[in-house]
């Protein structure tokens, strides 16, 4: 199974960009199905109200649910005091599987990290650089697993993809996505750093194309057990879902995912790159 693990849909309320005008899903899903992929993660375009615009997703979640898992998107700062209820809502009403953060909005906040802890939700949080300070919260929650995009800088800020690959090794808890890398030698790196399994496949849709991200991932000639993971098993271990399947397992005592199990270990020095 190929999980894109990074896709905004549905609209915004502003016109800064496209980032907070549209994310319309028409064409982007014809490139993944061109691409060969199987399940999208969407969370919504930036907004002015994200429990407005989780509502969107929603719908377009429930109208696919067989395509496509829902992150609850979130203002670490302008939602502060409702941010628990609303990843209730998105987990409990809407069966979202994590919660996305921006750096752009908001710095992350405990209130988001507490919720992530009590729905037992992986966060999504894009640092834009700021990935120093992946070494202050990480460790605080040991039980929330991390997804730094981007390898950290969807700006192309070699520092800080670099430094992410170190930080990947340095927490368990801690992982990264392919989205919108343009330089495949930090990929690499972090690949060699941290092993495949603190790595997911991404593309940030609908504006990069799925197919190019996808490409990158299957030009790193890793063996196809460590690209299973990053193309899918991974996220499917973070959300508490059945490789196998696609479904929840069997065990799970409700339809919140269940607390991230430890990744397996995978010597770096298989990792070809």
């Amino acid at each position: 199974m190929v999980i894109d693990c990074h896709c905004h849909a549905g609209p915004g309320d502003g016109f800064t960009g496209p980032w907070d005008t549209a994310a319309p899903l028409d064409r982007f899903l014809r490139w993944s199905d061109e691409a060969g992929i199987d399940r999208t993660v969407l969370f919504a375009a930036f907004h002015s109200d994200y429990d407005v615009a989780n509502r969107h997703v929603a719908r377009i979640v429930r109208r696919n649910p067989a395509r496509f898992w829902g992150f609850c998107f979130v203002h670490a700062a302008r939602d502060r005091g409702r941010i628990a209820a609303m990843v209730g809502r998105c987990a409990e009403r809407d069966g979202f599987r994590g919660i996305k953060v921006h750096r752009m909005d908001a710095r992350i906040t405990r209130e988001v990290l507490d919720a992530a802890r009590r729905f037992r939700l992986p966060v999504l949080y894009d640092v834009m650089g700021e990935v120093e300070s992946v070494d202050l919260f990480a460790p605080r929650y040991p039980d929330v697993s991390f997804i730094i995009p981007h390898l950290g800088s969807f700006a192309d800020d070699w520092r800080a993809q670099h430094i992410i690959a170190d930080i990947l090794a340095r927490h368990p808890n801690v992982y990264t996505d392919t989205s919108g890398v343009r330089r495949f030698e930090l990929l690499q790196r972090a690949l060699r750093r941290a092993g495949a399994h603190k790595v997911l496949f991404g593309s940030d849709g609908p504006w990069l194309h799925p197919g190019v991200e996808l490409a990158k991932v299957r030009l790193l000639h890793l063996p196809p057990d460590q690209e299973a993971l990053v193309l899918g098993g991974n996220l499917l271990r973070l959300i508490g879902e059945s490789p196998a399947t696609g479904a929840a397992p069997a065990a799970a005592p409700s339809r919140l995912p269940a607390p991230p199990r430890p990744a397996p270990v995978v010597p770096a020095a298989r990792v070809p790159v």
